[in-house]
C-alpha cells in the first residue's frame, strides 16, 4: 500500500502545471496530423506523456528533498513532511518511466519514447542539479519544458520537421520571462533553498529584467514565423504580432519597476499568452 493521499500524488506529480503542456501536447499532435484528430493517438500520447512527466515530476522533488524543506513556499509537500515515504517516490518514479516511455514506443514510435527520456534526463539529472550551481540552469531547464510539444508533433508525424522546430523555440523563449518573473517574485524562497536562480545572484533584479526583455523579443518574430513560412495565414499573424509585443511590454515594465506587482504582471500575462497563442495556431492553421 502506496503512503500519502491521492491528492499527495497528485501535488507530487504537479498535475496542474501538466495540464498547459498536455494540452500543447495535443495541439501539435494534430498539426503534425494536417488536422486530422485521433481519438487513439490522443488517448496513447496522453497517457505516454502523464506518465514520463509525473516520473520526471517525482524524480525531481526526491532529489530537493533537502532544499524543500527549507523553503516556506514548499515545506508542505507530500515529501519534506514525509506524507508521502521517499522509498514509495522511488517505486513510482521508476515504474512511471519504464511503463510510460515503453507506451509511447509501442503505441506511438520510438521517436516519442527517446524525447521522452531525453526530457527526463535533461530535467532531473542536467537542470535539477544546476539550479544549485548556476543561474544559467533556467536556460537549461527551458529545454526539457518544451519537449513536450516534440513530443505530440513526434506522435502524430514519427519525426520532426521545419514547423516542429518553430512551436518549440516559441515554447522555449516563452518559458524564460515567465520563470525570471516567478524567480523574482520567490528570490527570497529560492535563496532559503540554496538555490542560485538570476534574482539570487543579482539582488537589484536588473539582469533578469534585461534578459526577460532580450527573450521576449526574440519572442516576437519566432512567434510569427508559422506565418513566414506559410502554415498559417493572417489570422494568426496579426494575433501572435500583438500578443508578442504585449508580452514584451510586460518585460518592460518590470524591467523599469522591479517590484512584485509588475512581475506578477509578466507572470499573468505569460499565463494568458500561451493558450491564445495555441488557439490561433488551430483556428489559423492551413492543413
Amino acid at each position: 500500500m502506496l503512503s500519502g493521499t491521492p491528492k499527495d500524488w497528485v501535488e507530487l506529480g504537479k498535475m496542474r502545471i501538466q495540464l498547459l503542456t498536455t494540452i500543447a501536447a495535443l495541439i501539435c499532435m494534430w498539426v503534425a496530423n494536417h488536422g486530422q484528430w485521433q481519438w487513439m493517438m490522443a488517448l496513447h500520447l496522453v497517457l505516454g506523456l502523464v506518465m514520463t512527466s509525473t516520473a520526471a515530476a517525482i524524480i525531481n522533488q526526491i532529489i530537493e528533498i533537502d532544499i524543500d524543506k527549507r523553503m516556506p513556499r514548499t515545506c508542505n509537500r507530500p515529501l519534506p513532511t514525509g506524507r508521502v515515504s521517499k522509498k514509495d517516490a522511488i517505486i513510482v518514479a521508476w515504474v512511471l518511466t519504464i511503463v510510460g516511455c515503453a507506451w509511447l514506443a509501442i503505441f506511438l514510435n520510438p521517436l516519442s519514447a527517446w524525447l521522452a527520456i531525453i526530457m527526463i534526463l535533461l530535467y532531473d539529472f542536467i537542470y535539477t542539479p544546476l539550479k544549485r550551481i548556476t543561474p544559467l540552469n533556467t536556460l537549461v531547464g527551458a529545454i526539457p519544458g518544451a519537449i513536450p510539444l516534440l513530443i505530440g508533433y513526434a506522435a502524430a508525424s514519427n519525426g520532426l520537421d521545419i514547423l516542429a522546430g518553430i512551436l518549440f523555440l516559441i515554447l522555449f523563449l516563452w518559458q524564460l520571462p515567465h520563470f525570471f518573473a516567478i524567480a523574482w517574485l520567490y528570490r527570497d524562497d529560492y535563496e532559503y533553498g540554496g538555490l542560485r536562480m538570476l534574482p539570487g545572484v543579482d539582488k537589484t533584479g536588473v539582469i533578469a529584467g534585461r534578459q526577460s526583455i532580450h527573450y521576449a523579443l526574440a519572442l516576437v518574430p519566432m512567434s510569427m514565423a508559422p506565418s513566414m513560412f506559410e502554415f498559417t495565414e493572417e489570422l494568426y499573424f496579426y494575433g501572435s504580432l500583438s500578443l508578442s509585443l504585449i508580452y514584451l511590454a510586460t518585460a518592460l515594465m518590470f524591467r523599469r519597476n522591479r517590484e512584485t506587482k509588475t512581475a506578477r504582471i509578466v507572470l499573468y500575462t505569460s499565463i494568458i499568452y500561451l493558450p491564445l497563442l495555441l488557439s490561433l495556431l488551430v483556428l489559423d492553421y492551413r492543413y
